[in-house]
């Protein structure tokens, strides 16, 4: 706003004092100009979608990400829609939990919400997939979470379990869009099925380049569902956002991606979580540097120390010294960067220990341990994986809404 304040200013002054009617003329088409541009997620919408729960029971999942945007302000979308008289009754946590304070991986606890005394289910606990009880007596989901656009990011596999016993009680639910800050690319290897698990559930690559709605689109047209049922699914669009718009999220979306610079560089570096480098938890430079006690300071001039920390209560090489490279000013990323997991394990002091039992899980195949571990090229490794990125731009484009 204030950078349209000046421009506008700017334009004023280069005529005179005294605007003319063909300058205010120009001054509101720019003005019309920068608010078209603007990105307005689907929360903000509520005239697209209150109608589709007045009179409803209504379950929701969201997180701290879950808002309408007001200026500078914030209002929780749950709080938001109890003002307004919806009945929501139920309010379903994914990894993180509810106000986003959990860990990667940390076991979240059913609860209450202190603010609207409503019940908090999590599914990231006892429980990853809603039970047919949980969902008892509602009449419509609601699903409204900030991805990162990235296979091992949760949030898309919460999203695909909520489809399903949304699909098996006949319950509709409605998707509320946000921006993919990762939607500008797509790279990586495919998921093959030895790999599946709660970080990788479907045939995609590392990096998919969709939003959150249009990837519940595809896991319905392409039947990942069990038994390819299907769900009664409706996504409130977002609007003036494409694939390439530049968007900084405004609110945590996990506690270890404080910023667009981690955010652009997590697909990258979180491979590193299957290996016995750190990157960046417990420091102040989550998924914005990388290091480990194994790598020889010779070779790698940056030093950190992990300790607890908001979001890494127990961080790898806890206490240690670990050497590796800084990140923080590092050029925005278009595709993947294997070269510092490469350059990581080339000079690692005992490479029987550099790759753990995760690293498949996150590379979602076999095969790219294997090729490191035999020196090949980021070229060469990403040449084997041209055929399946192929083919799955193919499929992601019948689910594409921008």
């Amino acid at each position: 706003m204030k950078n349209l304040i000046i421009l506008i200013s700017l334009v004023l002054v280069s005529c005179s004092t005294k605007p003319t009617k063909e300058k205010e003329t120009e001054v509101a088409n720019i003005v019309a100009e920068k608010e078209e541009v603007k990105i307005i997620v689907a929360a903000n919408q509520t005239a697209e979608y209150l109608h589709l729960l007045k009179g409803k029971k209504v379950g929701i999942v969201a997180n701290q990400t879950s808002v309408i945007f007001k200026g500078e302000t914030n209002v929780h979308l749950v709080d938001s829609l109890v003002a307004l008289g919806v009945g929501v009754t139920k309010v379903f946590a994914p990894e993180h939990g509810f106000r986003g304070k959990a860990d990667a991986g940390e076991h979240v606890e059913d609860g209450i919400d202190a603010t609207t005394g409503l019940p908090i289910i999590s599914l990231y606990g006892a429980n990853r997939k809603p039970s047919h009880e949980h969902l008892k007596g509602l009449d419509v989901m609601l699903f409204d979470i900030q991805d990162v656009g990235v296979r091992f990011y949760t949030y898309i596999s919460t999203l695909h379990n909520v489809m399903e016993v949304c699909a098996e009680l006949n319950i509709p639910l409605i998707v509320l869009d946000r921006p993919n800050p990762n939607g500008h690319y797509i790279d990586g290897p495919m998921l093959q099925e030895e790999a599946k698990s709660f970080v990788g559930m479907h045939p995609v690559p590392t990096v998919y380049g969709m939003t959150i709605g249009e990837y519940g689109k595809m896991i319905n047209g392409e039947k990942w569902l069990e038994n390819g049922i299907q769900c009664n699914l409706t996504v409130i669009s977002l609007k003036n956002y494409t694939h390439n718009s530049e968007y900084d999220l405004r609110i945590l979306p996990s506690p270890n991606l404080p910023n667009a610079q981690s955010i652009n560089l997590y697909p990258s570096l979180c491979f590193f979580e299957g290996t016995n480098v750190s990157a960046g938890r417990g420091t102040e430079m989550q998924f914005q540097i990388f290091g480990s006690p194994f790598l020889a300071k010779e070779s790698f001039d940056f030093s950190f120390t992990p300790e607890p920390n908001f979001g890494a209560k127990h961080p790898k090489h806890k206490g240690e010294v670990c050497f590796g490279k800084d990140l923080r000013t590092y050029k925005k990323l278009s595709n993947l960067n294997l070269d510092w997991l490469i350059e990581s394990y080339a000079h690692t002091s005992d490479k029987e220990k550099f790759f753990n039992k995760f690293f498949l899980k996150l590379a979602g195949t076999k095969e790219l341990q294997k090729q490191i571990e035999v020196g090949l090229s980021s070229k060469e490794i990403k040449e084997t994986w041209q055929n399946g990125l192929n083919k799955f731009k193919e499929t992601r484009e019948k689910y594409l809404i921008y």
